[in-house]
């Protein structure tokens, strides 16, 4: 039994089509819109909330609007334009400790459990609305 090599590797078998025909298919073009590298990008643009924060949204029966989301985002952003790493977002009456570089909301905290609290392990603050 004679052995074929394709690309480097030596294989006990050829396809139907053989060897060269592998060679001879064109990659598949993406629109821009759904390339690795957009939708890469996109995915890192987005806010996220990790476990803990679902958790205490819960919790405290708080929900987010689209437009409550939008703010938090701009502010994340804002955040970052100026070299944050975690910063307190306020936003009406509810807090959101934010892990910028990840995009990240760690925890969420509402106007009856702001009261006497301490925020630590902050470099920014940014007023939301």
């Amino acid at each position: 039994m004679s052995e074929t090599l394709v690309n480097g590797v030596i294989v006990p078998f050829l396809p139907v089509g053989g060897a060269d025909g592998l060679r001879e298919k064109a990659p598949v073009p993406l629109p821009k819109e759904r390339s690795f590298d957009t939708v890469l990008q996109q995915e890192l643009k987005e806010l996220k909330f990790s476990k803990h924060a679902k958790q205490r949204l819960d919790a405290r029966n708080i929900s987010l609007t689209d437009s409550d989301v939008s703010q938090l985002e701009n502010a994340v952003s804002m955040a970052e334009k100026k070299g944050s790493h975690d910063s307190l977002v306020l936003l009406r009456d509810l807090a959101f400790i934010v892990n910028v570089k990840n995009r990240t909301v760690v925890t969420a905290l509402d106007g009856s459990n702001l009261r006497e609290n301490v925020f630590t392990n902050i470099d920014s603050a940014v007023i939301a609305g």
